[in-house]
Parts: structure tokens; sequence; C-alpha cells
């Protein structure tokens, strides 16, 4: 066994079961289970990034009112990708050498106990893509109800901000992958395989309807951004470009900490590092040009720009294309929001209490914070789509990827006691379980953020803030993660460092 395949023999797995740390979904992979090669991950990623919130990321940049023009847009999704890429291959190096998901691979910076807090912050995190998810396919069945017939039994006031059709239709579709945790890991499989060709085929049919529709792809992608000279921004890219590529990177900058729980089946290092770098930035930038010309379009064909995909296809005369297309993107919904969203909440609320928590009871959980969180709301608009959803989690996630790198790559030099990560009096259980270093660090690395976010959500007043913490939002995944990084070194290096 080299090196990269270092896992606990079933002696020390049986020695370990008595831990109030492990069970069965915590436990190392065997090596012998170890079997995903390149093209897994090219196909695992391939089948999370296209995806409609992928879409919806793009056109919701292109706004000829308050956007950039196509070319802008496309490039700020594959740069952000391409920065992302480089902690989610760091990340996935203890989850590939020592078979580890995500909340353990935390214990070894956080402590046993502390290990909670990454993975809380992150299941939460996935909870409001399960809600965003689980509302773009309840969106899809409602308007294929209405393509069908009007409504005439369905209460049509106000629930929660959305009328009494939309919100029994999330929860029909909600209830669908609940229904999907419950039957397993084999569904979840079944459904990704068709998931990604199906999604991907319907991109490209949108695409080559704008196409059409448009006069060709001169007059789709001929919008001016709204930076250019003559237009209500004019002079304040740079402004508008930081917080985007901000945001882009807050896309994937929940994968690029739990990345573990996938890279933990990964046959060698140069499999996850090969396959993510294929499958994660050429894809993303691929669906990315297809949300941005399909959008793009839209302003050409309807005189207005139209960033959902689902509402665009609600403009099609023809009721077999309609129900087809939306069927396709209730399905290719399903997948993504199970493998990208079920997951890593599911083992990190297991982590919460390992003997009570299944993968699946950690599934019912996200399922429900999903939808307590009301994710119409967090979708209701382009603007709070980026600027509040994905850069305001950016800002508590950067931090926690700083610690994360800074303590297995610089402090551990990539070794780790793997069978005292399941003791609960181990060598990291530090003060009580919790590690006061990576506490700080973690503080530190959120902080600087938060008086812009007050800003943005107007808790605070413009006035009430320097302008400079006001700004430090816009760059809050940087923000957070180099200051944590440093931090948590020189924690590390001033306080008396246990046993390593």
């Amino acid at each position: 066994m080299n090196s990269i395949q270092a896992g606990l023999t079933e002696s020390q797995q049986a020695a370990l079961r008595s831990s109030s740390l492990f069970n069965d979904d915590l436990a190392p992979v065997p090596v012998e289970r170890r079997k995903w090669r390149v093209g897994s991950f090219a196909a695992l990623w391939i089948s999370m990034s296209a995806c409609i919130p992928t879409y919806m990321l793009a056109s919701s940049l292109v706004d000829p009112k308050i956007g950039m023009n196509w070319w802008q847009a496309v490039l700020t999704i594959f740069l952000g990708n391409l920065i992302v890429l480089v902690p989610m291959i760091l990340n996935a190096h203890a989850g590939t050498k020592y078979g580890i998901p995500f909340p353990v691979y935390c214990r070894a910076a956080f402590g046993t106990l502390g290990a909670n807090l990454p993975a809380l912050l992150r299941a939460l995190v996935a909870c409001g893509w399960f809600g965003i998810q689980a509302w773009i396919g309840g969106d899809a069945i409602y308007k294929i109800v209405l393509a069908l017939g009007d409504w005439k039994h369905v209460p049509a006031e106000n629930w929660f901000g959305i009328n009494g059709g939309q919100f029994l239709c999330f929860l029909l579709f909600w209830a669908v992958n609940i229904w999907v945790i419950y039957r397993g890991i084999d569904t979840i499989r079944f459904l990704l395989n068709i998931k990604a060709p199906l999604l991907i085929a319907l991109g490209l049919l949108l695409l080559w309807w704008a196409y059409r529709k448009a006069g060709g792809f001169g007059p789709m992608l001929s919008q001016p951004s709204a930076f250019e000279p003559g237009q209500p921004k004019a002079g304040q890219f740079w402004a508008y470009f930081f917080p985007s590529l901000t945001g882009m990177i807050g896309f994937w900058a929940t994968l690029s900490l739990n990345i573990p729980d996938f890279s933990r089946y990964a046959k060698t290092q140069r499999d996850q590092v090969l396959g993510q770098a294929l499958g994660l930035p050429t894809t993303m930038a691929l669906y990315s040009f297809i949300g941005v010309a399909v959008t793009s379009a839209t302003t050409v064909i309807f005189k207005e720009t139209l960033w959902n995909p689902v509402d665009v296809l609600t403009r099609f005369d023809s009721h077999t294309v309609l129900i087809t297309a939306l069927i396709s993107l209730c399905i290719a919904t399903l997948a993504t929001n199970i493998a990208a969203n079920v997951v890593s909440p599911a083992n990190d609320f297991a982590h919460l209490a390992p003997r009570l928590i299944s993968f699946r009871v950690g599934g019912y959980i996200t399922g429900v914070i999903g939808v307590l969180m009301m994710p119409w709301k967090l979708v209701a608009d382009p603007s709070g789509y980026i600027f509040t959803w994905l850069i305001a989690y950016s800002a508590l996630l950067g931090p926690i990827g700083g610690i994360l790198i800074a303590d297995y790559f610089v402090w551990r030099k990539r070794e780790l006691n793997l069978a005292a990560l399941y003791r609960a009096n181990g060598e990291y259980r530090f003060t009580g379980g919790f590690s006061i270093v990576a506490l700080i660090a973690f503080v530190a690395g959120a902080l600087p953020n938060l008086p812009g976010f007050l800003v943005h959500v107007k808790a605070l007043s413009d006035d009430s803030v320097p302008k400079l913490l006001a700004d430090l939002y816009h760059y809050a995944w940087f923000v957070g993660f180099i200051v944590a990084f440093v931090v948590y070194l020189v924690g590390r290096k001033l306080a008396v460092a246990p046993a390593r």
C-alpha cells in the first residue's frame, strides 16, 4: 500500500467503532473502493456544472442596463473557476491520500468538536442551494401546468412571497428530492448518468433556437456592456468586475471545501487533479456562454432581458416542445441537487452526532432547512443572486479554506494521524475539542467583510462605515482566505503546539 492509499485497517476501524466520532459514513474509504479515475472526476464536474444556476450565473451578468457584454461575462466566469480550482485541488489532496470526508478533514485544523463549525457553515450554504434548485424545478412544474391550462382550484393568494400554485409545485418537486434521498445512492447514480447529456442537449437546443430567432450570433452578441462610452455606467467596469469575480468564486467555494467527500474515492492524486482541471473550467465556460448568448438574444427577440431559462421556455408556442424541455430541466435539476447539495450536508449533519444521524437523516435535515430558507427570495433578482447570496457566503467559506490549506500543506506538511482523527481524546482534541487558533483565525478572516455586508443589506447606512471597509466586501473570499491563512499560521507558531 503506497502513501496515497493509506487508510485504517479493518482491525483499526473495529477498534474505533466505539468512538463517538466514528460511523460507517465518516470512516475512511477502503483502498479497494477507491476507483475514481480522471474520467470519473471530469464526468462529475460536467454533470454538476451543466445546471440552471450556472446558466443564471452567466445571464445575470449581461443585463445591458447594469452589466457586461458577452465576452466579459464569460471571461469573468472562466477566470473565477480557474481561481477556485486551486483550493479545490489542494483540499482534495487529503481526501485522496487518507480516504476521509470533509468533516473529518476539518478535525485536524479545528479540533474534534470545533470541526462542526466549518461543517455546519458548509451545510447551511448547501441547504440554501438545495432550496434554490428545488425552487427552479418547482417553477418548471408550475410553468408546465400553466401551459396545459389555467388552475381553477389552486389558491392564488400570496404564500410566503409567492402564489399558492408556485408554492405547491415547489413542495411537489421538493418531495421528489426527498424520495430520491430515501431511495439511496443507486438512484442518485442513475440520475447523474442521464443528467449531463440531457441538460447540455437542452442548452444547445436553446442556443440554436436563439441563433435562428435573433438572426445569428452577430445580433445576439452585439449588446454593449453598461460600461462603454455613452452607456449608463460608463467607466465603472472594474467596480463591477471584482465583486462579480468574487461571486463567481463563491459559486463553487462550497465544493472547494468539501471536495474530499468525492476525492476520497480517487485512485490517485493525478486522477483527481486532471479530472477536475478538465471538467470544471471548461464546462462552466461552455454552459455560461450558452446562458450569456441566449439571454442576450432575448433582449433582441423580446425587447426585454430574460435571465431565467424557464421564463425563456415559456415563450415557446409549441406545448409539446415546452413540456418536453421543462420535464428534461426538472430531471436534470433533480440530479444536480442531489449530487451537489445533499452528499456534503448529509455528511456534515452526521458529523454533529455520528451515532444518531445517518447519511439519509442528514439528507432529510438538509431538505427541511432548504424550505425554511425561502429560496425564491435568494434568486428574486440578478443583483441579489450575486451580490447578496454568492458574495455573502463566500465571506464565510473563504476563511475556512485559508485555514484548512494553511494547516494541511504548511503546518502539517500533508501528514495526518489518521486514527487520531477518530479519537475524542487524541492529539486533535486541542482545548476541550476546539482549536482556539483556528477559531481566532476564522473570526479574523470573516470580520473585515462584515461592515460591507451590513451596508449592502441596508442594515447600516453608507455614511456610517468607512468606504475602505465597505469596499472590502467586494473581495470577500480573497480577504477572508488570505487573512485567515496568515493569522492561523502565526497563531500556530505562537501557541504551545500539540504533539504532531
